[in-house]
């Protein structure tokens, strides 16, 4: 498993994303621990799930469209209702190994992929694999450190498989 596969899974330079998902309750899952916390654990990791298909999509050749503004990368009330927290995580990791899969393919990772125009720009932006790839890698570490802090806000950090291997 090369590099960029460790980071997409979580197990490179921090804890594996399988770790910081598991062993949440239901109802910690939906919490803010304090009214200035904007998202909770379950929707930050709606959010990077979101950005992952999207990613997912645009390497497969599905011209999948960016959301119009930021907040429809969060969950709607209807949208998390009808995903049960165990759903959420299977389907990031599910896709987080996916990605893995995808990077270890070498062969690929120069292939040019054609983004959807992001609405305030009025062209495609096209990367290669590879550096879709990154940027999903950067925006998982980024996002699932919140989990952490939300975690240890919640008091429920570190998980029983630990916090780093």
């Amino acid at each position: 498993m090369n590099e960029l596969a460790r980071a997409l899974i979580g197990n490179s330079a921090a804890a594996p994303a399988s770790n910081i998902l598991e062993a949440i309750p239901d109802a910690l899952a939906h919490a803010k621990p304090t009214p200035a916390v904007p998202h909770s654990i379950y929707e930050e990791v709606w959010h990077l799930a979101y950005w992952q298909d999207l990613t997912l999509d645009w390497i497969q050749g599905r011209p999948t469209p960016r959301p119009e503004n930021s907040t429809q990368s969060f969950p709607s009330e209807s949208s998390a209702a009808s995903e049960p927290w165990p759903a959420l995580q299977r389907r990031f990791l599910t896709g987080a190994e996916s990605a893995a899969a995808i990077a270890n393919d070498t062969a690929s990772l120069d292939t040019v992929v054609i983004c959807p125009a992001d609405p305030a720009q009025p062209r495609p932006e096209n990367m290669t694999v590879r550096e879709q790839l990154e940027s999903l890698a950067g925006h998982n570490a980024y996002h699932l450190g919140r989990v952490v802090l939300l975690r240890q806000l919640l008091g429920i950090w570190p998980p029983p498989s630990g916090g780093y291997k």
